[in-house]
């Protein structure tokens, strides 16, 4: 097997390195500091790192051939070739800035974007182009997925390769009808202008095609279904019966899979699914069984439950979260209780045996491989040691660094006054402290992503601001994953209600267990929240609306006006903005904007190309306009992830400091 791993916790370099999973040897194969990559990343991989939120430099992908004897990779905009045996590796000149290099399964085949064109040429010789696919259009691209597909669907590719390597799919993005946004950094006027094709909620998205290349043949066959009905183009992959397409309507209710004829590019549906709020996508579905026959995952009776043959194979009990892998007999995948979202186990269904639980307990499992060889990681409370395990029991060496802070974490459960239940994480000191606790709300709070997890690496952070005095209080309410159907689309139509109100509730839930089972009393007098992103939205949305139960807030990259933020994301929630208004009204912090009653820290990078600055800018402008203090720390250079080790711990610092004193708190408390 094959991975991608740094030599050590402190080097942020990763490395291309191969394992025996028998013996468990491990070997170092590339080095990419070794090879002579050119400085600086492409714009699109540069793209993509900001997406995958990846902040680590050297290889951080790569594709092998079928047999795993040969791989490529990309570093700095150059290809290589690597024997996966020997570990020699060839430069290959097939053109600067190359991106998202796909070898064929037959090992003889190179399929790379460079720019706007899409190229295959053969490993032997790679300077003749064998497939070369062009456009004139400035604002268009081949191979490339296109923001939206990125950013939001999951889907991060945009060619591949049919299994007997004769054929390649390719996607082509004309971005020429996507709202062009301008972003420049303040603190390099010099610096030239970015323009950038953004398709916020209600605006036009990229328009999407695919088409079948023939290797040794000019024939470019295009791809046919229904577009006017289905805009969104979710999913792509190639078996042995050809390609396999998820296509999504515009309002996301709708979302079939069809088969594509590899010879004239038609297509017939196999699978349809509707639902009256929206169907959802679920990570490593569909997977194809046969010219007619899929495994995928749907929402049914409340659930979402792993689907076979068209019929639900899981319980009602399970909430399905993700598929590893699947073939005809056997699915491995991912799931946690319904009532429990802090826990994550891996199972596997077979045909005859049914299901059977592979790691459960309270711990959070991942999982990678197949059915029959996967390897697992998981994640507990107890420790923060997380290597994986291969088949025989062996372990991955692990060069995670150890943590300077042991998180002290209790999760209890609580009834909201709506009469639903909360898990509620409670981040405590590591050291006692005289006096009633002030708190910190420290939420993620939306949707796609969790907070209160049974991973002790998962609240670090938490823990640092506990030990500078806080009780630390964590939930993920409704419109949160794994709680099932109901409770995923609670925030149908309203993003800012009941979100909120499930913090408010967590505060009140987190006090009582504190005095009743631990002897602490929290200081429901003086609270803070802070929170990035949709947790940043979350924590203004606090202190403007609920002024009364938090009393400062430090909002990270708001999305403050949900008109600005993009289309498959923002509609799926509120629907269309120019059909539904009153949905993003109840849920702006700009809209009907009267008074600001606490202190509010905005902090936005200025290079931020997902929450754009502008909502920060706004939103404060907006303040200003009632008179309402606030404060804005501007970063300059930094986009919506903060790699920057430095400013990452400073930023920390400051967010202390500006609830300590606006709360009041002493530093030697």
């Amino acid at each position: 097997m094959f991975f991608a791993r740094s030599r050590s916790g402190s080097d942020p370099v990763t490395c291309l390195w191969a394992c025996d999973t028998k013996s468990g040897v491990e070997r170092l194969l590339v080095d990419p500091t070794n090879l002579d990559s050119g400085s600086g990343l492409s714009a699109a991989e540069q793209a993509v790192r900001e997406i995958l939120r990846e902040s680590a430099e050297g290889i951080t992908g790569y594709d092998t051939d079928a047999e795993c004897a040969t791989g490529v990779f990309t570093g700095s905009g150059r290809t290589f070739h690597v024997d996966l045996i020997s570990g020699d590796v060839t430069a290959l000149n097939i053109g600067d800035g190359a991106f998202d290099p796909r070898i064929s399964p037959n090992g003889q085949y190179l399929a790379a974007v460079i720019g706007s064109t899409f190229r295959v040429v053969s490993i032997a010789e790679p300077e003749t182009p064998i497939i070369e696919l062009t456009t004139d259009i400035l604002e268009a691209h081949w191979g490339m997925a296109e923001f939206i597909a990125a950013e939001e669907m999951g889907r991060m590719r945009g060619h591949w390769w049919s299994p007997d390597s004769t054929q390649v799919l390719v996607e082509f993005v004309d971005n020429r009808g996507v709202s062009e946004w301008s972003l420049s950094d303040p603190a390099q006027p010099w610096a030239p202008q970015r323009s950038t094709r953004y398709p916020a909620a209600g605006t036009s998205n990229a328009a999407v095609s695919l088409h079948i290349a023939n290797v040794g043949s000019e024939v470019v066959t295009n791809v046919t279904w229904d577009q006017a009905t289905f805009e969104y183009l979710a999913r792509v992959s190639w078996d042995s019966s050809g390609p396999l397409i998820t296509v999504q309507s515009r309002d996301q209710r709708i979302l079939e899979v069809l088969r594509v004829d590899p010879v004239d590019g038609s297509t017939i549906p196999i699978w349809h699914d509707e639902d009256e709020s929206w169907v959802e996508l679920v990570a490593g579905t569909p997977v194809g069984i046969g010219p007619h026959d899929i495994i995928t995952a749907a929402d049914r009776d409340g659930a979402r439950r792993l689907i076979v043959d068209g019929k639900p194979v899981t319980p009602l009990d399970l909430q399905l979260r993700s598929v590893i892998h699947g073939d005809r007999n056997e699915v491995l995948f991912v799931a946690n209780p319904i009532d429990d979202s802090t826990v994550q186990h891996l199972w596997k269904w077979h045909r005859d045996e049914g299901l059977t639980n592979l790691v459960g307990g309270n711990v959070v499992a991942q999982a990678a491989g197949t059915t029959d060889f996967v390897i697992t990681r998981t994640a507990h409370l107890e420790g923060a040691d997380q290597p994986w395990v291969l088949p025989g029991g062996g372990q991955l060496t692990s060069h995670s660094e150890n943590p300077l802070c042991q998180p002290n974490v209790v999760i209890t459960r609580g009834l909201t006054p709506e009469g639903h239940s909360l898990d509620v994480g409670i981040i405590l000191p590591s050291r006692p402290i005289d006096g009633p606790l002030p708190v910190l709300v420290d939420p993620y709070g939306g949707p796609h992503a969790l907070r209160l997890l049974r991973s002790q690496r998962a609240h670090l952070n938490s823990q640092w601001f506990a030990d500078q005095g806080f009780a630390v209080i964590v939930c993920d309410g409704r419109g949160t994953p794994g709680r099932g159907s109901e409770w995923e689309r609670s925030v149908h139509g309203d993003l800012a209600t009941p979100v909120l109100a499930d913090q408010v509730a967590a505060l009140d839930i987190a006090a009582k267990h504190c005095e009743m089972h631990l002897g602490l009393n929290l200081d429901l007098s003086r609270v803070a929240i802070r929170g990035w992103s949709f947790g940043g939205y979350l924590a203004a949305l606090a202190v403007i609306r609920e002024p009364q139960r938090f009393h400062v807030a430090v909002a990270g990259a708001p999305v403050t006006e949900w008109r600005w933020y993009d289309t498959h994301y923002t509609e799926r929630y509120l629907g269309n903005p120019q059909t539904e208004p009153e949905s993003y009204r109840q849920s702006s912090l700009i809209d009907d904007l009267h008074a600001l009653e606490r202190p509010l820290l905005l902090i936005h990078g200025l290079a931020d190309d997902n929450v754009v600055a502008a909502h920060t800018l706004q939103l404060s402008s907006a303040l200003l306009a009632v008179g309402a203090p606030h404060s804005v720390l501007p970063l300059a250079g930094v986009s919506h992830m903060t790699p920057q080790e430095v400013v990452a711990e400073n930023l920390l610092h400051l967010q202390l400091e500006f609830m300590r004193e606006h709360l009041s708190i002493t530093t030697s408390s």
